[in-house]
């Protein structure tokens, strides 16, 4: 799929940063962040390739600003979820904060390796992060266990986590994944065991397969009920 270009009504709106990097999204999210080049994002805007460092100076600005794009639509996102204050209730606040990124990130699948490859910390992340210990100061967390909770949620407060064996062609990855358990069951048996058994006791999982989402909430919820148990023994000492 090509990057999209601009209509004639936005080839009349003149060229600026915002303008720049939101279609630097739109090429990203028709190609994925490999045809990301300043040649593909030239003729997406319909203007010649040099008009654009007078906006960003390289490709590593393009990036560095796309992650402050994917920001703005995450605190939209969050602004939009109809979530209790913290105060009233701090764990379906950050829960809801956390699944509302997500959904962005859902929409932008590329943008969580963007995020991992920038050298220099983004304002807008910094701000985010800010506005989560927040709802854990309201929920009445101390900062030590806010600041373990922030470790222990990691990238995951933003919607997004690392999973174990990921392929870049999750299809192709998991027929690999599903064959070499097959030809190594006598020296995988607990793996083998456990696709046997998942896949025995519910027919509907692919277990490689996982409902991603599911798997990601479950995660976030070990941790959200683990530090609920850990604040409420806080406030017994």
């Amino acid at each position: 799929m090509g990057a999209r270009t601009v209509s004639g009504a936005e080839s009349q709106v003149p060229l600026s940063r915002e303008r720049v990097l939101r279609a630097a999204v739109g090429v990203a999210d028709a190609g994925g962040i490999e045809s990301l080049t300043m040649r593909h994002l030239a003729e997406a805007l319909g203007v010649e390739a040099m008009s654009l460092y007078h906006h960003v100076a390289n490709k590593e600005a393009i990036l560095d600003g796309v992650v402050d794009v994917i920001m703005s639509e995450i605190d939209t996102a969050v602004k939009a979820t109809a979530a209790p204050s913290a105060d009233e209730d701090w764990k379906t606040a950050l829960r809801q904060r956390i699944l509302a990124a997500r959904g962005v990130l859902l929409r932008h699948p590329w943008a969580p390796g963007v995020f991992e490859t920038r050298t220099t910390t983004s304002l807008a992340v910094v701000r985010y992060y800010d506005a989560v210990v927040g709802v854990f100061r309201r929920g009445g967390f101390g900062y030590d266990l806010t600041h373990h909770a922030l470790h222990a949620l990691g990238s995951r407060a933003l919607g997004f986590n690392q999973e174990l064996f990921e392929p870049d062609n999750k299809e192709s990855g998991d027929k690999a994944a599903a064959e070499m358990l097959e030809q190594m069951a006598d020296q995988l048996p607990y793996l083998v065991e456990m696709v046997a058994e998942v896949s025995h006791s519910d027919p509907e999982s692919t277990l490689g397969w996982c409902d991603d989402q599911a798997e990601f909430e479950f995660g976030l919820d070990l941790i959200l009920d683990g530090l609920e148990r850990l604040h409420e023994r806080s406030l017994t000492r």
